[in-house]
């Protein structure tokens, strides 16, 4: 055998690339990770009593004694759901979100691409009017956007709730902070090369802003999802009710039925963690790349 191979390989250094450091464990660290721990379990409380009590008759559901699992599960909860139009509450509101979050992407991705790098008059006034917009309450428009939708024959449908959103003013005011971050030398080598407005848009401009569309996506999804003050005023009718308002109808006067309640809870919140699940990866890019600009 070649001892000098050998010792070649026992003595070789690793690479500044290949180093490989060791954290030591400090009371510091260990006190983060508990600390996080705990947190964690605060958060994701509530939806394991959501979820578990949707399997819970009422006279475990309303004992004194809380019961953190349910010795003999049930279903008679989801039973009595579906008894009620509960697949359709759910159909309205993700179709509600998934229509608020592509038609507001795609007018807060070109507004805020608008407001970045185009040059016209009043742009600055404009973006100042979206800013200011970002801090008016829901609650002073409502009457105006209530009476806009009766007169528009929109009232008591879905697109009464859908269309509001689109113009969400902070979805402007976070894809003009992303688009800032385009090099101008790229888009004038598109315009040199022939490219127009709308290939220059949908080749170029969108696949640099990804993360940031990903990051509204999101934002817009939950937020129309939360959104029960809107769908309270504007939906009436039973086929038209969200699952946050059909769960809300499940309530009656003289008592209230918490396992379907609960059912009703945990079904709704199924498409939500999935949305999050799906974008968690551009949702976190986004937010990375909208703290750091160069």
């Amino acid at each position: 055998m070649d001892t000098t191979a050998v010792s070649n390989h026992k003595f070789k250094r690793p690479q500044s690339g290949q180093d490989h450091t060791v954290q030591r464990t400090t009371p510091y660290r260990v006190a983060c990770v508990i600390a996080l721990i705990i947190i964690a379990i605060l958060f994701t409380f509530p939806l394991y009593w959501i979820i578990t009590g949707s399997f819970k008759d009422a006279r475990t559901i309303n004992s004194p004694v809380p019961v953190w699992f349910p010795v003999n599960p049930v279903i008679s909860n989801y039973v009595r759901l579906f008894e009620r139009p509960a697949f359709l509450w759910l159909y309205n509101t993700v179709f509600l979100c998934a229509m608020s979050m592509a038609l507001t992407c795609v007018a807060a991705a070109m507004g805020g691409f608008a407001l970045a790098k185009k040059r016209f008059a009043g742009r600055k006034a404009l973006f100042s009017l979206f800013v200011c917009a970002m801090a008016l309450p829901k609650q002073v428009i409502l009457i105006p956007l209530l009476k806009e939708m009766a007169f528009l024959q929109l009232h008591n449908t879905l697109w009464a709730v859908i269309l509001p959103t689109v113009g969400w003013p902070f979805g402007v005011f976070l894809m003009k902070q992303f688009s800032e971050t385009l090099p101008g030398e790229l888009l004038e080598a598109a315009r040199i090369d022939g490219a127009g407005e709308f290939r220059t848009f949908t080749q170029i401009v969108l696949p640099i802003v990804k993360p940031g569309i990903g990051a509204l996506a999101i934002f817009t999804f939950i937020t129309a999802w939360n959104d029960y003050f809107l769908q309270l005023i504007m939906l009436n009718s039973t086929n038209v009710l969200t699952i946050s308002l059909g769960i809300a109808k499940l309530q009656s006067e003289l008592s209230t039925d918490f396992g379907l309640i609960m059912a009703g809870a945990a079904l709704g919140s199924i498409p939500i963690i999935l949305i999050f699940l799906l974008f968690q990866k551009f949702f976190t890019r986004g937010i990375t790349m909208g703290a750091v600009k160069g």
